[in-house]
């Protein structure tokens, strides 16, 4: 047989720039991710969120694709027809204004290209740069089937978005409503409730107190409490809360508004919440969603004193609009600059009583965090009770889960309270709204196609000029991605999933409507069962990274520097379940160096095992198992164990407990004890060592170990994989029987063989390595260098203890660095270093040869004379009834911690000495 060391070498080092890019295309050359229709296995299938078309790979996105790979590679190799469905969103906003941004540094608006010749600039763009982040995605492993990669304003998806829209039209769930929504002024278009999000935690503002005259009431004038001055021109009433006995003289009485002098009621409604403020309040029935239902209720005027760009005035196109209750001097103001100036008007009036700090929550716009305005506007809107209750039923039937439990509550909360769904948009880049009105008889509906006449009377028609949210279309895309709503193959197939991943940040913008979504349109299916809502990445300061902030990571400058393994390693391995990962962006050296070096270790694990091994291997099977040694049955039975644990924790979505169970047995197992166990018989024949009990031949050969080393480094990178599958692959392709076409990528998932299991070959070894763990440490603390051999003596606590010793006498000598070993059942007369085993053995290293004893005592006992002194006065100190009744008790506890430290140093002092037989 030819020297396995000469089969083949590896470079000393691992470079993954050498690895990855070609080993990516071989993986794409072979099909490994595209799932077949006709497959008989049972499919497993993920939909990616799908990024904006105008992103670029950060870390958060690094996060959640490495997540979602490790899931599908996971069950790829499980057997499973994997279906990792990629793709991009159109994103209506986010990219309307990045194309707008470029227009405007031509010095024009999309005003001045018009509707068509801007949306044309909008699709180059797109054409252009829309698959950046697909392409990066690749560069960090992701296993998408790209063969169907789908994007969200792609003409048979669009199909799908109309056919959605059409056919809630026609059960009468989209309405026409005419309320207060929420406005983005910078983006000019209205947004949803979640689109407009709340602060985590209250902003410092203020409330202004502002006096209104009042005609023939209980006193003078009446005063109001607000947070927003600017908005006093559009009321048209003050309210007090009906059972508020305090100011119920003026309800019927008539205010007089400042600083128009505008005359309006003053009304009572349960709505008002008398504990605010004064208990007045304005009411602004355009400007406040609240004001608007008491508008409502007692038929208020409801005039618009704002535009659509935040400035006061009327609404373009619409008369005076604002009934002349905006002062010339206001007309055209930014809402913010006005409001300071009508303050400037109040106080000249007198009217201003006083202004207060106050704490508020201003709601901002997803995309451009502009403070948006509420402002009543006409809208599409879905009813969405209808569509909720059948997932809340599947909810509470448990049909399906939100992992982590932690945002259950949140979510049936949400879903039980769920308003209606304002789905238009101001803007030109999107779905447009197939809505059409006749021009003439004024009829309107919602058609598939685009008509060319009114079916009733074949009048000209003219389509609304809105768009749809992004969230629209984006809520089919579990099932208009395979074809809906025709029943292809695909969509037969991959239709419903299992696991949806992603951040909880859009758990209502997103995740919800796709359920409500698939079991309205996929008669009751729901689109997953498992929600898995990951962490955020943070800094060091536990700030969300992001570009505007400038603490963010370049994924594709940590692979450049380290590799893609060692990125994806330091996502999994530091995020548990649901948790936010922390990460520093000033040191990347630091926070990827560890999956930099769990990737170099592996990569030197491989070259020592497979140049060990020869071109064919026996298998583990060929060996009678109760005739191998005991490392041989430790390791198989902790590699059972492994794959128990790193399958359970993967399947609980514990991805970090995978990885790092992965890490403990192939490094601090497989390499540490294992290989270095089986040197001494990889190298030697199949004779009996010298000084032990004989062996059988087929035992002490190297055949048996060369067996089991190459069946757990396999199934160490079997198990590796999902999380670092470049570096794993190459490794595995160079195992001893692969094929020139094998990729590990598609191999089984190793399976536990329970015959492995040895639950006493595992207690026998432990025992083992701690008397070497324990004889090395005691050569560490007392500098003994790697190359002086010394003595160790083993008492043993009893017959199964020493029988143990007896037959791993080789293993101990060479992994603890001893020249000899005795093993005895008495107490050893010799100066040395002393420790009890965890069973009760005992260790104990001869140091006679090795150090000067009488120097090393003379020392100890000067450390040791030292530290009785110290201890001498911390105790005077502790019983001085002075120092413990001053000191603060936290100055106490130290010195009373440091006394126990200092008692414990001694002994271990007290310790050595005895050992070294110090008089």
């Amino acid at each position: 047989m030819p020297s396995p060391a000469t089969r083949f070498t590896l470079p000393p080092q691992y470079d993954p720039h050498a690895v990855e890019r070609p080993l990516y295309q071989r993986w794409l050359d072979a099909g490994v991710f595209t799932a077949r229709v006709d497959s008989p296995k049972q499919p497993y299938v993920i939909v990616i969120p799908p990024p904006n078309v105008t992103d670029i790979l950060h870390v958060g996105h690094g996060l959640n694709n490495v997540i979602q790979d490790v899931l599908i590679r996971f069950e790829r190799m499980r057997g499973r027809e994997a279906e990792w469905l990629p793709g991009t969103d159109h994103a209506g906003i986010a990219t309307q204004n990045v194309v707008e941004r470029l227009v405007a540094k031509e010095g024009k608006t999309r005003l001045d290209l018009g509707r068509e010749r801007f949306v044309e600039r909008v699709w180059a763009f797109v054409r252009e740069t829309g698959n950046t982040i697909l392409e990066q995605l690749k560069v960090i492993g992701c296993s998408c089937d790209w063969s169907r990669t789908r994007f969200t304003f792609d003409p048979a998806y669009s199909r799908s978005v109309r056919e959605a829209f059409v056919r809630l039209w026609e059960e009468q769930l989209i309405y026409r409503g005419h309320r207060v929504i929420h406005w983005c002024p910078h983006c000019l278009t209205s947004l949803s409730d979640e689109e407009a999000e709340a602060p985590d935690q209250p902003e410092s503002g203020k409330l202004y107190y502002i006096r209104y005259a009042v005609a023939d009431g209980p006193a003078p004038y009446l005063t109001v409490a607000t947070t927003r001055p600017e908005t006093l021109l559009g009321d048209t009433a003050v309210a007090v809360n009906p059972k508020d006995k305090r100011h119920s003289g003026f309800v019927g009485k008539t205010a007089r508004l400042p600083i128009t002098d505008i005359p309006i009621p003053i009304i009572a409604d349960d709505a008002v919440d008398a504990s605010f403020g004064t208990g007045f309040v304005k009411v602004t029935p355009a400007h406040d969603a609240n004001d608007f239902e008491i508008g409502t209720r007692h038929q208020l005027e409801m005039p618009l004193v704002m535009r659509e760009d935040g400035t006061m005035g009327a609404p373009e196109g619409g008369g005076t609009g604002d009934g002349g209750r905006v002062p010339a001097e206001l007309q055209g103001m930014d809402r913010f600059a006005a409001r300071e100036r009508i303050v400037s008007l109040l106080q000249a009036q007198g009217l201003l009583e006083k202004i207060e700090s106050h704490p508020y929550s201003p709601r901002r716009c997803y995309r451009c965090d502009t403070i948006v305005e509420p402002r009543l506007s006409d809208q599409w809107f879905v009813k969405m009770r209808p569509l909720a209750e059948p997932v809340l039923k599947a909810w509470r039937r448990e049909e399906f889960q939100i992992i982590p439990e932690r945002h259950r509550a949140t979510f049936q909360h949400w879903m039980e309270n769920i308003r209606d769904w304002n789905i238009s948009r101001q803007l030109w880049w999107g779905h447009r709204i197939p809505v059409f009105t006749c021009t003439m008889c004024h009829h309107q509906w919602a058609d598939r196609t685009d008509p060319a006449r009114c079916p009733k009377c074949g009048g000209p028609v003219e389509q609304d000029p809105d768009v749809l949210d992004t969230w629209f279309s984006s809520w089919l895309w579990p099932f208009a991605t395979f074809g809906w709503p025709d029943a292809t193959p695909d969509l037969q197939r991959f239709y419903p999933g299992h696991t949806l991943v992603t951040a909880q940040e859009i758990l209502f913008f997103w995740v919800a409507r796709m359920l409500m979504a698939g079991v309205h349109f996929m008669d009751g299916r729901l689109p997953f069962t498992t929600v898995y809502l990951h962490g955020t990445v943070r800094d060091t300061q536990h700030r969300k990274m992001s570009k505007s902030l400038g603490n963010g990571i370049d994924p594709l400058d940590v692979v450049r520097l380290y590799g893609a393994d060692a990125l994806r390693w330091t996502l999994i391995a530091g995020s548990s379940l649901g948790a936010d990962l922390v990460l520093d962006p000033k040191d990347l050296e630091t926070t990827f160096a560890p999956g930099r070096n769990f990737a170099n270790k592996l990569w030197n694990i491989g070259r020592f095992i497979l140049a060990q091994l020869p071109e064919q291997v026996e298998p583990v099977d060929a060996f009678d198992i109760e005739d191998l040694q005991l490392p041989d049955r430790w390791i198989l039975s902790r590699a059972q164990g492994a794959i128990r644990e790193a399958t359970a924790s993967l399947e609980k979505f514990k991805l970090d407990e995978a990885a790092k169970r992965c890490y403990e047995f192939v490094w601090g197992e497989l390499a540490d004890w294992y290989v270095e166990a089986v040197k001494p018989r990889l190298a030697a024949s199949g004779a009996a060592p010298a000084g032990g009990p004989p062996v059988s031949a087929a035992v002490a050969a190297p055949d048996a170990a060369r067996a089991v080393l190459a069946y757990c480094f396999d199934t160490a990178l079997r198990l590796l994989h999902p999380v670092v599958p470049f570096i794993t692959d190459e490794l595995w392709q160079r195992l001893p029987g692969r094929s020139a076409g094998e990729l590990l990528a598609v191999a089984e998932w190793p399976a536990r063989v329970p015959r492995l299991e040895d639950p006493k070959a595992e207690k026998e070894f432990l025992i083992v390595r701690h008397a070497i763990t324990a004889a090395r440490n005691i050569r560490a603390e007392y500098g003994i260098p790697p190359r002086t051999k010394t003595p160790l003596f083993i008492i043993a606590k009893d017959d199964d203890a020493r029988s143990t010793f007896e037959r791993e006498r080789q293993v101990i000598i060479a992994a603890s660095g001893s020249a000899s070993l005795e093993i005895t059942s008495a107490l050893i007369e010799t100066s040395g270093g002393h420790a009890v085993l965890p069973d009760g053995s005992e260790a104990v290293v001869g140091l006679a040869e090795a150090i000067d004893v009488e120097q090393e005592c003379r020392r100890l006992s000067g450390e040791l004379d030292r530290l009785e002194q110290q201890l001498a006065g911390l105790a005077a100190k502790l019983t001085n009834q002075q120092f413990v009744a001053r000191a603060p008790a936290e100055v106490v506890a130290k010195e009373r911690e440091k006394e126990r430290a200092w008692r414990d140093q001694r002994q271990a002092l007290a310790d050595k000495l005895r050992s070294l037989g110090c008089s």
